[in-house]
């Protein structure tokens, strides 16, 4: 399962590196904008881009209490059939 604010602080740390491939299983990788990768066999769940997702917040915290993001992470991965949880 899932964990939303640990997929926040995984986005906040590619800030600068790419954006962040999220798999079912909880794998998650820093990829380069336009890669499609695939792990066994399967594409990730969603790709994030950090920079607009997360650059406007002036510290981790807030970003991981926005009530805002938080709904779209998880809605992002509800739609692509994954299971989230609030942590």
């Amino acid at each position: 399962m899932l964990h939303t604010r640990e997929i926040i602080h995984k986005i906040w740390d590619a800030q600068g590196y790419g954006n962040l491939a999220v798999w079912e299983d909880g794998t998650t990788a820093v990829i380069a904008p336009g890669e499609n990768p695939v792990r066994d066999g399967k594409p990730p769940l969603a790709v994030f881009k950090p920079i607009p997702l997360v650059a406007g917040f002036p510290m981790l915290d807030f970003a991981t209490h926005d009530a805002d993001l938080l709904q779209h992470i998880e809605k992002t991965i509800r739609e692509a059939g994954g299971e989230i949880v609030r942590d």
